[in-house]
């Protein structure tokens, strides 16, 4: 029997949307321009595998809302790392400067389960120029992606993918989980909420077979947040 999880869509739905007012992406003057994306792509592919093939691992949001094309899907693990909502502050995307949000990242230690795709072979610069302007929204120093090893049940793979620097300042260290839960019960942005998020990554992961322990117990606390922060109305 499929496990049933505590963060239903009617909690998600309590959550207060974004009001469409601050951090908006088309705001910010640090974009990167066209020249810079084809750069970071040229850059990419020339520390690929000799093959050719560019293959993307994905841990999260990229699972259920890739926006780029694909001609592949296996399933896979990377050693070395695990999903850790570490990402932050965010205030585009899903949070805002008044109520910032925390993304998922795969941080260093562990081991990870997600989804490859491999990219058309004939589409490979357009469809990495997508995942970029996803993914690096704002100019950054260096590249926010690393070519990884994923292991699949056909033999292992090189796949992009990306990882959060330690070093960066957008790491956030030794958070309690109580300030994650917070986060993740109350951000929004005009992507929409950060519980919507967690849902929707929880469910698919399960969906295709995979059990992560530690989303799971947080949906299960950020469900029981948001019934205490929002509750139903009659």
């Amino acid at each position: 029997m499929p496990r049933q999880m505590h963060l239903t869509p009617d909690l998600v739905a309590r959550v207060p949307p974004h009001d469409g007012l601050t951090g908006l992406v088309s705001t910010r003057t640090d974009r990167p321009s066209d020249d810079d994306y084809a750069a970071a792509v040229a850059q990419i592919r020339s520390h690929g595998p000799a093959s050719g093939e560019v293959w993307i691992f994905a841990y999260g949001s990229l699972i259920w809302n890739p926006e780029f094309d694909f001609d592949t899907e296996r399933l896979g693990t990377v050693q070395g790392w695990h999903r850790s909502f570490c990402l932050g502050w965010v205030r585009i995307y899903r949070g805002t400067p008044e109520r910032p949000g925390i993304m998922l990242a795969l941080d260093r230690g562990g081991s990870c389960r997600g989804v490859v795709f491999r990219l058309p072979p004939d589409a490979v610069d357009e469809n990495l120029t997508r995942i970029l302007r996803r993914e690096m929204p704002i100019k950054r120093e260096t590249l926010p992606c690393r070519w990884l090893t994923v292991r699949t049940d056909e033999g292992p793979v090189r796949a992009l993918a990306f990882p959060i620097s330690r070093a960066s300042p957008a790491y956030l260290a030794d958070l309690t989980e109580d300030v994650v839960v917070e986060a993740l019960a109350t951000a929004a942005g005009e992507r929409g909420t950060m519980a919507e998020y967690l849902a929707s990554t929880v469910q698919h992961l399960e969906d295709r077979g995979i059990h992560d322990r530690y989303l799971w117990r947080l949906q299960h606390l950020v469900a029981a947040r948001i019934a205490a922060l929002y509750p139903e109305t009659t």
